[in-house]
């Protein structure tokens, strides 16, 4: 076997009180492709900095093969000091390494080099420094989050980048595709220290969850043990002082051994608070287009999205996505067509910003929002301290503020206090970003069971896959097309993934545009126009459905009442039954609402 490039053992590190690694070690050979993962502040861009060089470990030793090249992407590089873009990237070419290859970098992904570094976007500055990272082609790599900010064609031609290299590999990812597709051994960073496998992520989860079954169950045979030894101190034979004596050292021993061991960290538990349920159809979009200047981002897109239906919006940066999925939701409203919500919606949202944190608040008070130490959980109140421990805050966290906070940590605040408010429609622009894999899981599986309706933004190609029932994908100048299933269905179906926009190419006014989203329910008939009646029963109806809304929100109330049962039984009866025909009167009207539109966009085709 090759000896190793770099070897990193017995390595500790912390900051003040705080112990991070714990005698870690790291060993990559020639070629080697690594993946580092574990929890959220677990330690693992600390354990990348010392292999790095950047910062001394204050424990262990740190070996490099000498004459080695290595190089680094960090999370926050810094460009001050460099004119230009191209500038930066060609500072980390060696004498013998190819100039050209700076400008293909660049190129491939989405920039020019002469973009100036106090301009650039969080996004722009992290794909500059992958470019100066992979310009050199060292025999080490080392990743930290190399998929953050980018979009899915530049994932995924990054993907090809790396599997097409000579270098060794080390990677932070959370990013399970990329991970799985590039990884063919795992390095886990577990309260201080370090485990392999000599396989790829694939693999990685059932031997982690392993591993922490037969901790479980080794912890379980010392408490018994410790019991034992108890029992035989306080009724055994206390003539054999000599063998006492022995054993209650052994006991002391195990007792230590019990409160030395560092126990797994704990799982998030999310649940999301769910209002009463809205009307069968949600969203209605027809015919709706925006522009900025002469860009047209999103033109003539018609869709409907119902009930339980759980939507992936997809799309290079810059397409639109944010855009179309705030006019779909009602914040943002067309320059032309209309945008209808169904009735009895209740949406909670989660914004890719984290722009509602304010950074001087603290933790315990953007959770309670100021108001006492009490969280109101699906309308029940909770101690603030309980429901942080469901998202693995620590109660010494409560008063710290939230700019002290990682970028993962907020992203579990977001979290926490969305699913904290009673909704029906779930709307997650980058729900992913910043979360660790067992963090996602959870996120995965409440999306996925969620009773209600979820609209959603995401470039985590395996996150889309697990969570959504259909994809509206950008296909290039304003046009917006559905296809069901997930990020893979969609592949198949038109033969590639999601493609790079160009660089701000202008759209022509005159061009000709292409078809329309198709609707999610086929038409049922062809119909020349509509007759004088059904055109009454389609503008009637609107406000019969707000009637009906209206009537089922005050016999929700009402039957809601614990003690109307007991003082009116029959009252409550007659309330039970009116709400049912409400419901369903309300359900009828809806989808009669839908055949009628439906008809009047081919009357209006036709």
């Amino acid at each position: 076997m090759a000896p190793p490039l770099l070897l990193l053992t017995d390595t500790r590190h912390g900051f003040g009180s705080t112990r991070l690694l714990d005698g870690a070690d790291l060993s990559v050979a020639p070629g080697e492709r690594l993946a580092l993962v574990g929890r959220n502040g677990s330690g693992k861009s600390t354990l990348l900095k010392i292999a790095a060089g950047t910062i001394e470990a204050e424990g262990g030793t740190r070996f490099v093969q000498p004459g080695a090249t290595m190089r680094y992407l960090e999370q926050e590089p810094d460009l001050a000091a460099f004119p230009d873009v191209m500038a930066y990237v060609e500072a980390g070419l060696g004498p013998s390494d190819d100039p050209y290859r700076a400008r293909y970098l660049l190129e491939q992904l989405g920039m020019t080099g002469a973009e100036k570094p106090a301009s650039l976007s969080g996004g722009e500055t992290r794909r500059a420094a992958l470019a100066r990272a992979l310009a050199p082609s060292p025999d080490i790599l080392l990743l930290d989050e190399p998929t953050n900010h980018l979009d899915l064609p530049a994932i995924e031609w990054l993907e090809g980048e790396l599997a097409s290299l000579d270098s060794a590999l080390v990677l932070i990812s959370h990013d399970r595709r990329f991970l799985e597709r590039l990884s063919r051994a795992m390095v886990w960073l577990d309260r201080g220290t370090t485990r392999r496998i000599d396989r790829g992520f694939a693999h990685f989860e059932e031997w982690r969850d392993q591993v922490l079954e037969d901790e479980e169950r080794d912890a379980h045979k010392l408490a018994r043990k410790i019991v034992r030894e108890e029992h035989w101190l306080r009724y055994g034979v206390t003539a054999r002082r000599k063998r006492n004596v022995r054993r209650l050292e052994n006991l002391h021993a195990l007792r230590a051994k019990r409160r030395e061991r560092v126990t797994a960290p704990g799982r998030v538990t999310m649940n999301a608070a769910e209002a009463a349920g809205s009307g069968n159809l949600v969203i209605a979009a027809d015919g709706i287009s925006k522009a900025f200047g002469d860009r047209v981002v999103v033109r003539d897109v018609s869709t409907r999205i119902m009930r339980g239906d759980r939507v992936g919006i997809v799309g290079p940066n810059g397409a639109g996505k944010t855009t179309l999925l705030n006019m779909l939701i009602g914040v943002l409203a067309p320059d032309s067509g209309e945008v209808r919500l169904g009735t009895g919606l209740e949406m909670v949202g989660l914004d890719q910003r984290r722009a509602s944190l304010d950074p001087s608040v603290t933790l315990a008070e953007a959770l309670t929002e100021g108001r006492g130490d009490q969280v109101h959980v699906n309308g029940q109140p909770r101690h603030v301290i309980g429901y942080m421990k469901d998202f693995l805050f620590t109660p010494e966290q409560a008063r710290t503020p939230l700019s002290a906070l990682s970028g993962g940590e907020r992203g579990r605040l977001m979290l926490a206090r969305a699913f904290a408010k009673p909704s029906n429609l779930l709307v997650l622009d980058e729900p992913t970003n910043d979360l660790d894999l067992e963090t996602l899981d959870l996120l995965q599986e409440l999306v996925a069971e969620y009773a209600g309706t979820v609209i959603l933004v995401s470039h985590d190609r395996d996150f889309l896959d697990r969570t959504v029932t259909g994809v509206v994908a950008w296909e290039g100048e304003g046009h917006w097309q559905d296809y069901a299933g997930g990020y893979t269905d969609m592949v198949a179906q038109r033969g590639h993934g999601v493609r790079a926009r160009a660089i701000d190419t202008p759209t022509k006014p005159d061009a000709a545009p292409k078809p329309a989203t198709a609707p999610r329910t086929p038409p049922t008939a062809k119909r020349v126009r509509m007759n004088a009646k059904e055109q009454h029963e389609l503008k009637t109806l609107p406000a019969r459905m707000e009637t009906l809304g209206k009537e089922i929100a005050t016999l929700e109330a009402k039957v809601s009442d614990s003690a109307f049962y007991t003082r009116d039984p029959a009252g409550f009866t007659k309330a039970t039954e009116a709400l049912g025909a409400a419901q369903a009167a309300l359900a009828a009207a809806e989808e009669r609402w839908l055949e009628l539109e439906m008809l009047r966009e081919e009357a209006a085709g036709g």
